[in-house]
């Protein structure tokens, strides 16, 4: 039923839905509950000696969403941001989690995080994986036949560009600055 302005027609009685729909109202009876144990409060069934745990001490400083008037007493912190992605991430807890620059701002802070990553396995020897992930797959288990009927085939064309559009974009700058400083 779509809403309307008007309120639809009366609420069934518990008699009424309980004579119409089987089963209904089988846990109404705390007996029949099996979550009412847990429902009540009893901290010595839990060995629980405190209301709060104590604050984990915060070595590093951390991201604290505006909502929250502190942060969790528990909480990770083994990879602490850092880099250009870090001061991204910083940026985006100045927003409250209700606005989209916030998630954007988070979802550029990880893209430049791995573009940090590869740049610096790079530079520290490492070889990054620079085909896309996937390309053997879609050779050896036959990708495109694979998709060939789905609801999603309008844009089958596009996925080659995405997977391969990056690491063909940094091959070419990477190939323009190479002949660039071979001109110099």
């Amino acid at each position: 039923m779509p809403y309307t302005a008007q309120k639809p027609g009366g609420v069934p009685s518990s008699e009424e839905l309980r004579a119409r729909v089987p089963g209904w109202g089988a846990d109404l009876d705390p007996k029949d509950r099996p979550s009412v144990p847990k429902e009540r409060f009893d901290p010595g069934a839990t060995g629980a000696h405190w209301d709060l745990p104590e604050q984990q001490p915060e070595r590093v400083p951390r991201e604290r969403s505006t909502e929250h008037e502190r942060l969790t007493p528990v909480f990770g912190s083994t990879l602490p941001p850092k880099g250009l992605s870090g001061v991204i991430r910083r940026a985006a807890f100045r927003y409250s989690e209700g606005r989209a620059a916030h998630w954007l701002m988070l979802l550029a802070a990880d893209r430049v995080d791995v573009v940090e990553s590869r740049v610096g396995d790079a530079l520290g020897g490492r070889v990054p994986a620079v085909l896309p992930t996937g390309l053997r797959t879609e050779v050896e288990h036959h990708g495109i036949a694979a998709r060939a009927g789905r609801a999603d085939a309008n844009h089958h064309w596009m996925d080659p560009l995405v997977a391969a559009g990056p690491t063909l974009v940094a091959g070419a700058v990477a190939v323009l600055g190479w002949r660039a400083l071979r001109r110099r």
